[in-house]
């Protein structure tokens, strides 16, 4: 009778450690950051922060422990020009303050990768190419594209967004409005119609995709909270995000 009991309890103990392995993440998020020459030194830093400040802001962690499994995987890249894109941050699983903390430190102190044109296609190709090297599956995956002007290099993004549609994955976008006077190639970072128009057409698309308009690099962090809560956040993606928001 004992052994049977021990067996049982055996038994229910190796299920339960099962049921945890299983547990997975519930989104494969690739943060994919503009550092093309249009970005200087100090909105390249204005930004590398306000991705750390987001990942370990306490809204988005409330958001990921509102999902089912209370994770989610996270990687961050840098991109400019078509053959420009590095991994600074590999696939992190994010639960709580301390994966947080670590994956913010990682971006934080790695030096900046590029600093050549602006090929937002094979950012989004390389984006997603890169959902394949998660050792998890995900019911959504979500580029997370953040910029200061147009394509300018590359295959022509709509081809590289529309491809990302088709295979089931959703492109945000955070468009950055540069003001500084001194910029020589205003028409890349002001395109006829604004820049928030050119990523609505060009860029974002997929399910309950938005656009979030951040009215310079100073209010990027701030920005870079609320996109991070509202890709996490299940409500949101069952309840239909909205178009867009300025910060």
């Amino acid at each position: 009778m004992k052994r049977a009991l021990v067996f049982a309890a055996l038994l229910a103990g190796s299920s339960w450690i099962g049921e945890v392995r299983a547990a997975g993440v519930d989104l494969l998020l690739v943060l994919a950051a503009d550092v093309s020459r249009s970005v200087d030194d100090s909105e390249f830093q204005l930004q590398r922060k306000g991705y750390a400040a987001a990942l370990t802001d306490a809204r988005v962690l409330k958001a990921i422990r509102g999902t089912k499994n209370g994770a989610i995987g996270v990687c961050f890249v840098e991109w400019s020009g078509e053959q420009d894109q590095k991994v600074v941050l590999p696939w992190t699983e994010i639960r709580d303050e301390e994966d947080s903390g670590s994956a913010a430190a990682a971006i934080i102190n790695a030096p900046r990768s590029f600093t050549g044109r602006t090929s937002i296609s094979a950012a989004i190709d390389f984006a997603m190419g890169y959902f394949a090297k998660a050792k998890w599956t995900a019911p959504r995956r979500i580029v997370d594209i953040s910029g200061d002007g147009t394509s300018n290099a590359g295959r022509p993004v709509t081809e590289a967004r529309d491809q990302a549609i088709a295979s089931g994955a959703t492109i945000n976008g955070l468009a950055i409005i540069n003001d500084r006077e001194e910029l020589e190639y205003s028409a890349h970072t002001h395109p006829p119609g604004g820049l928030p128009n050119y990523y609505h057409q060009n860029v974002i698309g997929g399910p309950n995709a938005f656009l979030i308009v951040v009215k310079n690099f100073n209010s990027f962090a701030e920005a870079m909270v609320d996109k991070l809560a509202k890709e996490i956040d299940v409500a949101a993606e069952q309840g239909g995000a909205p178009a867009s928001a300025t910060r």
